[in-house]
């Protein structure tokens, strides 16, 4: 699941986040944690214009800060990135701060990475925003080798060019797995032809086994043999019968009615699924994600 309060945009922030902070956080990873969650993923925005600020929302935590911090309270859950804007960066400096975050949380890191959609905050950051898939692409590369085993990585390409320069500390894990997050053509390109992992960004059911297929296809014109994960965000959850408005998209009913419509991902090919609950307060959160874990998704790869 994607963290709450680290990012408070208003296509999906709930009103008691405005007030939560660090002990919110905690006790949401810790569940987290407790209940066996896959991930726990936290945003990527550097600074947010004014003219979209109403909806986007300024609050925004820095990924690595926050997952460096909920790592140290934590011992099971993995940490992603979702998504970083890894082109707004040098890549060995991306390299350094995640690789120092694996290194950190005993090898908890999924290094999600996207494209970025906001102008102003590349023009800022002198990084050009039209050149941003571009850009992308190569970063992606430059990771694969500064987040590897050397300690002097080597990377040659038309943007960023490294050797003869080490970085340690070494991620813990051998191989950083790094996902692809987006569902532009583009995206799903980059996911098939460079990632371990992709998570579309707001593809209906409906949509996703188009995707898939093409994903896949991709993958197997480019020749690459290797497994990819593939990812879902689902509708929004609410574990049992709610006693308020949790809006008419949302998921509800008892444990094995979700199950079972949620059990349709698994069925067009989806490996992970990324889950949102509906809520009024962190403890009604907490209490839909224990829900979840123990009556949902115990059911979630029968037949």
């Amino acid at each position: 699941m994607q963290l709450p309060v680290q990012s408070q945009s208003s296509l999906y922030a709930e009103p008691w986040e405005a007030d939560a902070g660090p002990d919110d956080l905690v006790e949401i990873a810790r569940t987290a944690d407790r209940t066996g969650f896959a991930y726990i993923a936290s945003c990527d925005h550097v600074a947010i214009p004014r003219r979209l600020a109403e909806a986007m929302s300024t609050v925004w935590y820095d990924p690595v800060a926050t997952l460096a911090h909920l790592a140290a309270v934590t011992e099971n859950v993995r940490l992603m990135s979702h998504v970083a804007i890894v082109g707004l960066r040098h890549p060995l400096l991306s390299a350094k701060q995640y690789a120092t975050l694996d290194r950190l949380s005993g090898g908890r890191l999924i290094l999600g990475v996207g494209a970025g959609h906001v102008e102003e905050e590349f023009e800022v950051l002198g990084v050009d925003f039209a050149r941003r898939g571009p850009v992308l692409d190569e970063s992606i590369d430059a990771l694969r080798a500064a987040l590897g085993p050397e300690e002097y990585p080597e990377h040659r390409g038309e943007r960023f060019e490294f050797k003869d320069l080490g970085q340690l500390p070494r991620p813990a894990q051998r191989h950083v797995p790094l996902w692809v997050g987006g569902s532009s053509p583009a995206a799903v390109r980059r996911a098939a032809t460079r990632a371990d992992g992709w998570l579309p960004q707001g593809d209906p059911r409906h949509e996703l086994p188009a995707q898939i297929e093409r994903l896949k296809r991709l993958r197997e014109e480019a020749g690459i043999e290797r497994r990819i994960v593939v990812g879902a965000i689902t509708e929004a959850l609410y574990v049992g019968e709610p006693a308020w408005s949790v809006g008419r998209r949302t998921l509800t009913g008892k444990p094995d009615a979700v199950a079972e419509s949620l059990r349709a991902y698994g069925a067009m090919g989806v490996d992970q699924i990324q889950v949102r609950f509906r809520s009024r307060s962190r403890t009604e959160l907490t209490d839909q994600m224990a829900a979840f874990a123990a009556d949902v998704a115990p059911h979630l790869n029968e037949q």
